[in-house]
């Protein structure tokens, strides 16, 4: 069969990658045309179009690239009329694949969903248009099988979170050469800094996150850069004497981390799956927080905290996000009791997700139901 499949962002990537990988076991003639990155090219797909081309974060940043968002659209409409696909496969990335599902029901072609929007944390009327244009919906936390059923009478399938697998399948680095290679002290514990996938919010987090080096000279802060920005971007922050960085490595990273700070994202669950006690940061420009803040109800605003219903993890928002605050609570996570809750709260939060098999489970789903 044919599967047209849309990431838009670096997760998206390796999520669809694995996806892809899948879908070729439960289906060998399967012809996969995707946009996303090279990660999902690498698995098998034909790249159309690379996630770097289409990261816009914030309210302003897209309404200033306005044109260029509709016209991907315009051309991502006249490529799958070209594919002609058996299904189409949106991966998270509802801003756009909504759009799309909604001309792709019109023209009778099949919309899956797999990592679905996150509208339990804002603009919950979206669930009309979900109903109306996306025939089957895949689902990664516990939570939102309940949310959806319940709350909504829309069936779907819970398939446990794909982060399970592509962190389960990784074996831990060599952590001398891993020191080696990426020029980092051979001996302090690592700190690592997790500040996000967009020039943005980089430039905001990073500031904040490095400004408490100083209070820890025993540690070295690694920073973790990520797929979509070039070395040069980073350079201005690598000035400081504790201050280290690897490329595209951050499960090894985490994997050799003694505590991190991580601007919320998935990359909140992605530390606690690793074992690292962590500070959630969140800072935006002001515009942009006055206008989330009004849209999203959630209590929380990391994913640990929102699986397990409690605060596992201290997130740090907005003007809560300064040094001295950032100070103060990583120096609770680095030893001791507060240490010590944390390892033991994520331990369940592995078992609430599901157990590996997130991409078979879709995958498997996908053929059958086609």
């Amino acid at each position: 069969m044919k599967y047209y499949i849309i990431a838009g962002e670096a997760s998206g990537d390796l999520h669809g990658s694995n996806l892809i990988k899948a879908l070729k076991k439960k289906d060998p003639a399967a012809d996969i045309r995707c946009w996303g990155g090279d990660l999902m090219q690498k698995a098998g797909g034909v790249l159309v179009k690379h996630y770097k081309a289409m990261a816009f974060m914030g309210f302003l940043e897209v309404l200033g690239n306005i044109n260029t968002i509709f016209k991907n659209i315009k051309f991502c409409k006249e490529d799958i009329l070209k594919f002609k696909p058996d299904e189409l496969i949106f991966i998270d990335y509802s801003g756009f694949n909504l759009r799309i599902a909604k001309w792709a029901k019109e023209n009778n072609i099949k919309t899956n969903y797999y990592i679905a929007p996150q509208i339990w944390a804002s603009r919950e009327g979206r669930i009309e248009k979900i109903k109306r244009d996306i025939d089957a919906m895949y689902v990664i936390l516990p939570f939102e099988k309940e949310f959806y059923e319940k709350k909504h009478n829309l069936p779907v399938n819970f398939v446990g979170h794909p982060l399970i697998d592509a962190i389960g399948d990784r074996k831990k680095p060599d952590e001398d050469n891993f020191r080696k290679v990426n020029q980092l002290d051979p001996a302090k514990p690592i700190i690592a800094l997790l500040p996000g996938s967009r020039k943005q919010e980089v430039q905001k987090m990073l500031s904040v996150m490095l400004s408490v080096t100083k209070s820890f000279p025993e540690y070295q802060f690694v920073i973790a850069g990520a797929p979509s920005l070039e070395r040069e971007f980073y350079e201005p922050f690598l000035k400081g004497p504790q201050v280290g960085f690897v490329n595209n490595r951050t499960y090894d990273l985490l994997s050799l981390a003694h505590a991190a700070l991580v601007t919320s994202g998935t990359a909140t669950l992605e530390t606690a799956l690793f074992k690292v006690p962590q500070v959630v940061c969140y800072k935006a420009n002001w515009i942009s927080y006055q206008i989330a803040k009004r849209i999203i109800t959630l209590e929380y605003i990391s994913l640990v905290n929102l699986i397990m219903k409690k605060e596992v993890v201290r997130e740090l928002i907005q003007d809560d996000l300064n040094t001295k605050n950032l100070t103060s609570e990583l120096l609770k996570i680095l030893d001791g009791k507060q240490r010590k809750m944390i390892f033991d709260a994520y331990e369940d939060l592995e078992k609430k997700l599901g157990g590996i098999g997130a991409s078979e489970n879709t995958a498997t789903l996908i053929v059958e139901n086609a």
